[in-house]
C-alpha cells in the first residue's frame, strides 16, 4: 500500500472533495438567485437552493460579503475588461460611450452585478480592487474624451457613479416586463454628457405603455410587501 493509499489520506481527499462540491453548489445558487432577485436574497434562501444546511454555509462563506466577492469576481473582471477596451479605442468619446453602454449592459443582464456596480462594499477585497482598478482607467478615460472634445467639460467620475445607481433602479424595477427599458434611460444620459456636435448613438425607443404600466404595478406591489 502506497502512503496515497492510506485511509486516512483517502478520507482527507474525500472530505476535501466534498467541501469543493458543496462550495461550487453555493455558488452556483447564489448565482441564480442573486441574478434573477437582486442581492437581497437571504443566506438562508441561498443554503436551500443549493441543498446544503446553514452551517455548510456557515462553513464556506462566513458572510454575505464573501459569498458576493466570491459570486461576481468574475463579472467585475468583464467589467474591468471594458474599461481597457474603452481606453485602447482611438477615439475616446467612441470608447467612454461604449465603455457606459457595456457596464449598463452586464447591469440589465444581472440584478445582482446592476446592485455590485452601484455600492461599496469593502469587506469585499477582490471586488473593490478591480472597482478602483475601473475607477483609475475611468477618470484617464473620462480626461482623454474631454480633451478630445466629444464630453462635456463638466463631467466626473461621480456622474458615472450617479449613471450605474440609476441603471440599476431601472433594471431592478423593469427587468422582468420591460428588460430593454434601461436602454432608453442611458441613451438620454449619454446626451447629456456629451459636448455639442458630439456623434451619439441612435436614441433607443420608448417601452411599450401597457409594459411600462405591468412594470410599475409590480414595483408598487413589491414596495407595498416590504411595507
Amino acid at each position: 500500500m502506497t502512503p496515497a493509499d492510506a485511509p486516512g489520506q483517502r478520507r482527507d481527499a474525500g472530505l476535501r472533495a466534498d467541501a469543493e462540491r458543496n462550495r461550487e453548489r453555493i455558488m452556483q445558487a447564489a448565482r441564480r438567485l442573486f441574478a434573477t432577485e437582486g442581492l437581497g436574497v437571504s443566506m438562508a434562501s441561498v443554503a436551500r437552493e443549493a441543498g446544503v444546511g446553514k452551517a455548510t454555509l456557515s462553513r464556506r462563506f462566513a458572510t454575505r460579503e464573501e459569498l458576493i466577492n466570491a459570486v461576481f469576481t468574475d463579472r467585475m473582471d468583464g467589467y474591468v475588461a471594458a474599461i481597457r477596451t474603452a481606453l485602447a479605442d482611438p477615439d475616446p468619446w467612441h470608447g467612454f460611450v461604449g465603455f457606459i453602454e457595456a457596464g449598463c449592459a452586464m447591469q440589465a443582464a444581472d440584478r445582482g452585478f446592476a446592485a455590485v456596480l452601484a455600492m461599496r462594499l469593502p469587506a469585499a477585497a477582490e471586488l473593490e480592487a478591480r472597482r478602483d482598478e475601473c475607477l483609475r482607467g475611468l477618470v484617464e478615460l473620462i480626461g482623454r474624451a474631454k480633451a478630445a472634445g466629444g464630453l462635456r467639460p463638466d463631467v466626473t467620475p461621480e456622474d458615472v457613479v450617479i449613471l450605474l445607481m440609476a441603471n440599476a433602479g431601472v433594471v431592478d424595477a423593469t427587468g422582468e416586463d420591460a428588460p430593454d427599458a434601461w436602454r432608453r434611460l442611458v441613451g438620454y444620459l449619454l446626451r447629456g454628457f456629451a459636448a455639442p456636435g458630439a456623434p451619439l448613438p441612435e436614441l433607443p425607443r420608448s417601452p411599450d405603455p401597457a409594459v411600462l404600466h405591468r412594470a410599475m404595478v409590480r414595483a408598487g406591489r413589491a414596495s407595498a410587501a416590504e411595507d
